[in-house]
């Protein structure tokens, strides 16, 4: 799995998380709020109903257990991603196999690796975030967004505010 790593300097950022909102500070003390701040912020009243309405159906303690264990997922597929890319060996659990299993061939179409999990910056639109990779898939030049699910989305609507947060990395990079 021999990539071509060409990272690009990395933005020196401390990452706080303040009432609820994550902010992004770069060295300068430039103080940014991240980009999923600014999009739950922003979100429609019918996706706030929508999670309220899911809430509601399956009960506050079992809606925590589903988030904590989503959250859980996430976290650790994207840190079995990270190390696939940098060359390390990418411990993987019996909880996030088939995640894993699901992306693996994916991966295997990265190469020019740029970046890998790193903070940006819009200066002019005054927002940041950590962007999860940039390279090359098949040759052409990407941002990319790791994202778990239990269940297929079937459709770009269903992604919800996740290209929306794919479009603001891209706009910073």
């Amino acid at each position: 799995m021999p990539f071509d790593i060409q990272l690009l300097p990395r933005i020196d950022a401390k990452s706080l998380r303040e009432n609820g909102k994550q902010y992004y500070i770069d060295a300068q003390g430039n103080r940014l709020p991240s980009v999923t701040t600014i999009l739950n912020a922003t979100k429609p009243q019918a996706d706030r109903d929508r999670l309220l309405n899911w809430k509601a159906r399956v009960g506050t303690e079992e809606a925590s257990r589903i988030t904590t264990a989503a959250s859980r997922r996430g976290t650790k597929t994207h840190k079995q991603i990270e190390r696939y890319l940098l060359g390390e060996n990418p411990v993987c659990s019996e909880a996030s196999l088939l995640y894993w299993e699901s992306i693996k061939p994916v991966l295997q179409e990265i190469n020019t690796i740029r970046l890998v999990e790193g903070s940006v910056f819009h200066y002019d639109l005054k927002y940041s975030g950590k962007v999860d990779c940039i390279a090359s898939y098949q040759g052409i030049p990407c941002v990319c967004e790791w994202k778990t699910s239990d269940k297929p989305k079937g459709s770009i609507e269903r992604l919800y505010e996740h290209p929306l947060q794919l479009a603001a990395y891209i706009r910073s990079s």
